[in-house]
């Protein structure tokens, strides 16, 4: 009987350097995409998915992303005395209760590998998700949700995957595929960052993971990989040659980075679009604009 997942770990540990200076004071978590920080789309999306217990590996500097999920009193009475209730209960939905959130620190920038790995003790020996916070996907159906019932079918490793230009897989995990069955994909290898002529695949691992508590163990063999630093790749690619399960799973919906400012202003774009309270005034703005452009040139 495989173990019901219920303890995600966010790996939250970098300076944001692309955006600075921005984040020489906010964490690169809290960027907002119209009004919700990008943290609050990763938590909801595994609160959707079932996750009841949130470990971030953080490090310093990263305080504000800690106070952001506490309560907030002041503000809270504040709304209330100007019968603000909507934005009251907005902002009470922000709220985790006490204990559903653990930090741990990465104290120096080893990898994505490392980072999980500083959550060790707070896995044990259970099953875990991963999200990785600049991968924001907007879906019918959250995507750690997707991948969890794919989960309760195959057991063992799901990694998210999607696929993209053969000269971009230098920037991403590719994986090897041996066999397909509808979105599902059972992997026979992965490859961390490879050059396009050496890609067995154009099929990229994206930030989101389920995984064993085998991977811990793993990590704690690894040395490092790709670009000096340990490759949560590489854990992965070992339980493949230890003979256990490894899949990808196609997920349905659009997958923006927003790691990268093009990213993050193309998923504010698309966030805006779907509100119904900004698309039109929105959409009206964007329409302007492009004809603005068009007629200038």
């Amino acid at each position: 009987m495989k173990n019901k997942v219920t303890k995600a770990i966010f790996p939250v540990a970098g300076l944001g350097t692309r955006f600075l200076p921005a984040t020489k004071s906010i964490p690169k978590e809290i960027l907002t995409l119209v009004d919700r920080p990008l943290i609050q789309y990763a938590i909801d999306e595994a609160r959707a998915a079932g996750i009841k217990e949130f470990i971030f590996v953080t490090s310093r500097g990263k305080s504000a992303l800690e106070d952001y999920f506490d309560d907030a009193p002041e503000l809270e009475t504040a709304l209330r005395k100007k019968n603000k209730d909507e934005l009251l209960q907005e902002l009470k939905s922000t709220n985790m209760e006490s204990g559903a959130i653990a930090y741990v620190r990465q104290n120096k920038p080893l990898g994505l590998g490392h980072a999980v790995w500083c959550a060790r003790r707070l896995v044990h020996n259970e099953p875990f998700a991963v999200i990785l916070t600049d991968d924001v996907i907007a879906a019918e159906k959250p995507c750690l949700q997707q991948m969890m019932e794919a989960y309760d079918e195959t057991g063992g490793n799901i990694v998210a995957a999607m696929e993209v230009p053969r000269e971009k897989t230098s920037s991403y995990g590719v994986l090897d595929c041996e066999s397909e069955d509808g979105a599902t994909v059972k992997v026979k290898g992965m490859v961390e960052k490879p050059a396009p002529e050496d890609a067995p695949s154009n099929l990229a691992v994206i930030g989101r993971y389920i995984l064993t508590p085998k991977i811990m163990q793993n990590l704690n063999k690894l040395k490092s990989g790709a670009g000096g630093e340990i490759q949560l790749t590489d854990a992965i690619a070992q339980e493949i040659s230890d003979g256990n399960p490894v899949y990808g799973y196609r997920f349905r919906g659009q997958r923006y980075d927003c790691g990268t400012k093009a990213g993050f202003l193309q998923a504010t774009v698309a966030f805006g679009l779907q509100r119904p309270d900004l698309k039109d005034e929105f959409s009206d703005y964007l329409t302007d604009l492009m004809s603005m452009r068009q007629a200038a040139e």
